[in-house]
């Protein structure tokens, strides 16, 4: 059990997402073939595995957020993201993500202009998905690696944003 915990936690997770995002924002022809195939794109980094079959890949903009929520169980692309959090496995989340997505965005801390459309999707055992958040401004010549570290788990489910460079500063004091 060690073992698992151990892969899930250091091998696996959302570092993994982090890399495909960060590539994403650094390399348009990879962003497209995300757009195209995400399972294939993601397995061009080395991140296949159960659980991250059948994945599609959303971006959010300056007019639609997306979000993540399995209403039916817990399924979560465990090779990009890890661990699923307690909080996406609750019934509360999972069904209040569909019917009131502004208000769960606003007790994760996201709040989003008036114009801002949400878009939930809803993960199944068929497919699952991946937020590609929003590239934050002023990471013009940033490194992938560096990228990388401004991507959360949160912002891949929908449920945060990508960090600022201060933040992610901050964050890894």
């Amino acid at each position: 059990m060690d073992i698992l915990i151990e892969t899930y936690e250091t091998k696996v997770g959302p570092r993994n997402g982090a890399a495909v995002v960060a590539k994403a924002w650094s390399d348009p022809a990879y962003l497209g073939r995300l757009r195209d195939n995400a399972t294939d794109a993601i397995a061009e980094l080395g991140f296949t595995g159960r659980q991250g079959e059948h994945m599609v890949a959303v971006e959010n903009t300056d007019t639609v957020h997306n979000m993540v929520v399995c209403t039916l169980c817990s399924c979560y692309p465990w090779p990009v993201l890890g661990l699923p959090p307690v909080w996406y496995k609750s019934p509360p989340y999972r069904s209040r993500a569909v019917s009131e997505p502004r208000s769960v965005l606003a007790e994760f801390g996201v709040t989003l202009p008036e114009g801002t459309s949400v878009k939930v999707w809803d993960s199944t055992a068929e497919i699952r998905y991946l937020v590609i958040p929003m590239r934050p401004g002023g990471t013009d010549g940033l490194s992938e690696k560096e990228l990388a570290t401004l991507v959360t788990r949160d912002s891949m489910i929908g449920t945060g944003l990508a960090h600022t460079p201060e933040q992610a500063a901050e964050a890894a004091e």
